[in-house]
C-alpha cells in the first residue's frame, strides 16, 4: 500500500497553525467539531442577547436563542478541552437569556 509522504516545508519554517484553534485545543490536539460547535454557540449566544433589548426583534432572539441553547448542549457533551466549555457556558447562558427575554417580548411566532 502507497503511503503519502508528509508535506515539504523549508528548513527551518514551524508549521502554520490557526490561532484561535490554539486557544481552544490547550491538550495539543485538533478538535474541529467541537471548535465548529464552539464557535456556533458563540455566534447564537451572542445574537439572541443582542437582539433580545428590542421588542421588534423577539422572533429573532427567541429562535437564535433556542438554536444556541440546543447546540451548547450538544457541544457540552461534545467539548474536550476546559477552555471550549468555559466558552460554551458563558455563551450558552447567553443564549438562554436571550431566548427568555425573546419569549417574554412575544415568543417564537
Amino acid at each position: 500500500m502507497a503511503q503519502s509522504a508528509p508535506p515539504v516545508r523549508a528548513a527551518g519554517q514551524a508549521p502554520r497553525r490557526n490561532p484561535v484553534a490554539a486557544l481552544f485545543n490547550t491538550d495539543g490536539k485538533p478538535h474541529p467539531l467541537e471548535n465548529t460547535l464552539t464557535a456556533v454557540t458563540a455566534v447564537l449566544g451572542i445574537i439572541s442577547i443582542a437582539t433580545c433589548a428590542f421588542h421588534s426583534l423577539h422572533i429573532l432572539a427567541s429562535w437564535t436563542g433556542l438554536a444556541g441553547v440546543i447546540t451548547a448542549a450538544f457541544a457540552q457533551y461534545r467539548s474536550a478541552t476546559t477552555a471550549e466549555r468555559f466558552v460554551i457556558v458563558v455563551t450558552g447562558g447567553m443564549a438562554a437569556v436571550g431566548l427568555g427575554i425573546g419569549l417574554a417580548h412575544g415568543g417564537l411566532i
